[in-house]
């Protein structure tokens, strides 16, 4: 049968975060057809992704990369960050070097795209959940170009800008960032735009990545 795995010694329990219903639901329908994984829990978004990883600890997150709020980059670097035991893997749309480079900078153990067969799924999500890494062909073809890119250089963030930028690390959203330093919302996104410029990056997500890369999310 297609992605059966009879000497499977241990069910893996999954979670799939994608932020359209009907892939969700197509995603665990076919994962239950799988003897050895058990889908425990459904995200329509990045910060659901990260409370149901910490509720529920899951073996594998199954991850899309574009959803609202906090998108699949920044959970899949709060996840691996917080939560080293849990593997990610991005089954996303897009497959150009940005977003390739960003989620394997992120953390993600393993990229494919949707249009990967119910096989290539099943075996993915074995693979990280033992602990290796696994690409799609494509995504691999680009993998060392993306990477070899050179990163951004150490920016000369101010001590208030660092503030920001590791609360977004912990998955803080612009309000919440706001209560926590007494400052107004207006004046994050003020501080948001800035480290923007100055990282090099182009969204929260990114912005996450680099807090990680750099040691400044602990």
């Amino acid at each position: 049968m297609d992605g059966a795995n009879p000497g499977a010694a241990q069910v893996i329990t999954v979670v799939v975060a994608d932020d359209q219903t009907t892939v969700r639901d197509g995603l665990s329908t076919v994962l239950s057809l799988l003897p050895d994984v058990e889908v425990v829990g459904e995200a329509r978004d990045g910060a659901e992704a990260v409370e149901l990883v910490r509720r529920l600890a899951p073996r594998v997150v199954l991850m899309d990369l574009r959803m609202p709020g906090i998108d699949g980059v920044a959970a899949t670097a709060t996840i691996t960050a917080t939560h080293p035991e849990t593997a990610v893997l991005v089954l996303t749309t897009y497959a150009d070097d940005a977003s390739i480079a960003g989620a394997l900078r992120a953390g993600a153990r393993g990229y494919l795209t949707k249009d990967a067969g119910r096989a290539e799924i099943a075996a993915a999500i074995r693979s990280v959940a033992s602990g290796h890494t696994t690409l799609a062909a494509d995504v691999g073809a680009r993998l060392v170009a993306a990477l070899d890119t050179p990163a951004a250089p150490a920016a000369d963030l101010t001590d208030r800008e660092l503030d920001v930028l590791r609360l977004m690390a912990k998955g803080r959203n612009n309000t919440e960032i706001a209560r926590e330093l007494f400052i107004g919302v207006s004046t994050v996104k003020s501080h948001i735009n800035s480290l923007f410029g100055k990282l090099g990056v182009r969204d929260r997500g990114q912005a996450i990545a680099y807090a990680h890369r750099a040691g400044l999310a602990r």
